[in-house]
């Protein structure tokens, strides 16, 4: 059985003496080392400290409870929109024949990928992207979220909801609140705010 020795390619650099003891590499490390040494870490001892996040984050999606009613009408533009499909809604109506309410709302958050295209298309701004961020599933039925566990009071979500009102439609400036007060999301409705037309209702 014959031995083959392999010989370094002939392009390659040969090391010198002063690169054999691989001094030249551990002094660089090292005055990398001792130069990060004194400047403020990166990263934070997780779960005892917590980074502050700003009203842009995108966490888990929850449904907004003004003067103790959600503001969802059931109308599904946000099951619809989901690309994952992590949205289920029944519609049910109240004693108004105009208004529904959402008889069932769950949100499969193993599916969800927090793209926040369901709190884009709402009209009523129902449904947010919240701030939590740290949530755990023993099993795959505890990760499906009803209605119940959606939930989150207005006040909770102030940060967001300002954020989401100076974000929004930025071009038609002021105007933005009048079509909030008035319920105005179609876009017809919009191009007659924007030229200075009063919608009637």
């Amino acid at each position: 059985m014959a031995i083959r020795v392999q010989t370094a390619p002939p392009n390659e650099r040969k090391l010198s003496w002063w690169d054999r003891l691989y001094l030249p590499a551990i002094l660089t490390g090292l005055r990398y080392t001792w130069g990060r040494l004194f400047k403020k870490p990166f990263t934070v001892q997780y779960p005892e400290e917590r980074i502050e996040l700003g009203p842009e984050f995108r966490g888990r999606p929850v449904l907004v409870v003004e003067d103790g009613r959600e503001r969802c009408v059931a109308c599904g533009l946000c099951a619809r929109v989901c690309p994952p499909f992590a949205i289920h809604m029944q519609a049910a109506e109240i004693d108004d024949p105009k208004e529904r309410y959402p008889a069932v709302f769950e949100i499969n958050m193993l599916r969800c990928i927090y793209c926040g295209l369901c709190e884009e298309v709402c009209p009523e701004e129902a449904i947010v992207m919240s701030p939590e961020y740290d949530f755990v599933f023993r099993t795959r039925e505890e990760a499906i979220y009803t209605k119940e566990k959606l939930l989150v009071d207005k006040k909770d979500l102030e940060a967001r909801l300002k954020w989401l009102e100076k974000m929004r439609n930025p071009q038609f400036g002021q105007r933005y609140r009048f079509r909030i007060r008035n319920n105005i999301h179609g876009v017809k409705a919009r191009n007659l705010t924007a030229q200075g037309h009063e919608v009637a209702l």
